[in-house]
């Protein structure tokens, strides 16, 4: 298959559509199921290209969940513990494999965000990944193979509809990219920047201990903000992405915005929302946006007069503001990556209240001394990468 028609482009008005490879060669794609879409395709191949990085670049499976061509969520396919299989709704699934669990993380960081996603598999998907997403409201995956009981459970999923992609592996892009803006062509040499350990070793601050898991977290931060939409920061834990800042015309917007949505994953975790007790038979959003109501400061307007009820089997006791602080005060571990320079340092002051205690990130402010200054404050390890990750 040498071209794909599409229905139409990123809005019904634009027509026609198609995806295709200018030189004539062959889609090194094929469409198993469902009819995918312009956007569709767009978070595809960029999911497709975050995680086959990121598998190489640490040896574990990865995946990424994507909404709007930047990820809601990216992780490597590390073991989950009883915590995490609970506010990831996975608790009933038994051990998962480990691209499930990739999938797990990916998805279950920001449910809010990965809504109607798009998934990208760095492996083949087995029956347990299957089993998540026909679970899940979402548009598609791409992969680069199914199994046949994998095949056959996203194949059942939409009523037949659901989008399912297998991408040759093996496939190499050509060097140089276009794109057309306003009828002119924009050309540039694709992004093959290698993002590994090596990248890592210019430390800057006081403190220099890195461990290997800080390691992997850097690069799961560093590949994530690679195929993000610019200016992007990335909070990173544990092998995955638990806040992701992206398209933001001020940094510390993108901090303020990752950071955030890092608390609301921690949060998650405290008692006071692992105790809650939902009605039977609500639906799964139904749950998601509860908790985000519950942990965000409305809470005491959205579920006043009764509408508790709907939601909760007994009313839930106010979660204060006190109580949130100091059970964030324990979170702990967090690394954080930026695609470009932090220009001063209430980025790494505002990143310490989620518990950052590595960084990485381009460096070349003018203001270097000054972030190095706040990071030294509080005893974070910073690596400078000389690199910067803009993605447009």
């Amino acid at each position: 298959m040498k071209e794909l028609e599409l229905k139409y482009g990123c809005n019904p008005n634009q027509k026609p559509s198609r995806i295709y490879i200018e030189d004539g060669s062959e889609l090194p794609i094929q469409v198993l199921s469902g009819r995918p879409g312009y956007i569709n395709f767009l978070d595809a191949f960029n999911g497709w290209q975050l995680v086959k990085e990121l598998k190489a670049a640490t040896g574990l499976p990865a995946a990424t969940s994507f909404k709007h061509v930047s990820p809601a969520g990216a992780a490597v396919g590390l073991p989950l513990d009883d915590t995490m299989k609970k506010i990831y709704w996975v608790e009933d699934m038994g051990e998962l494999s480990p691209i499930a669990c990739a999938y797990a993380r990916a998805r279950g960081a920001d449910r809010m965000s990965s809504f109607g996603d798009f998934v990208s598999l760095s492996d083949v998907c087995d029956a347990d990944t299957a089993r998540l997403i026909k679970r899940e409201v979402s548009d598609g995956v791409i992969a680069p193979g199914y199994t046949q009981e994998a095949l056959e459970i996203l194949k059942a999923k939409k009523n037949g509809n659901y989008n399912v992609i297998q991408i040759d592996p093996d496939y190499v892009p050509a060097p140089v990219e276009k794109k057309q803006v306003y009828g002119i062509t924009f050309e540039q040499g694709r992004n093959e920047l290698k993002i590994d350990r090596e990248l890592l070793s210019n430390i800057v601050t006081e403190k220099k201990e890195l461990p290997d898991s800080a390691k992997i977290d850097m690069m799961v931060a560093l590949i994530t903000l690679k195929y993000t939409q610019s200016n992007s920061v990335c909070y990173v834990k544990d092998g995955q992405a638990i806040g992701v800042g992206a398209g933001q015309q001020s940094r510390v917007h993108c901090t303020r915005l990752a950071g955030q949505k890092a608390d609301n994953w921690y949060l998650r975790q405290a008692p006071q929302v692992l105790n809650l007790e939902f009605v039977d038979g609500i639906r799964r959003a139904d749950r998601d946006n509860a908790i985000d109501v519950y942990i965000g400061e409305e809470y005491m307007d959205v579920l006043s007069e009764g509408a508790w009820q709907k939601i909760f089997k007994v009313k839930p006791p106010v979660f204060t503001r006190e109580e949130k602080r100091a059970w964030l005060d324990q979170m702990s571990g967090v690394t954080l990556g930026s695609d470009a320079f932090f220009p001063f340092g209430d980025n790494i002051e505002r990143a310490h209240k989620s518990g950052v205690e590595y960084i990485a990130q381009p460096g070349g402010s003018v203001r270097d001394d000054n972030v190095i200054e706040v990071c030294n404050k509080y005893g974070i390890v910073m690596a400078f990468t000389g690199i910067r990750l803009f993605h447009h």
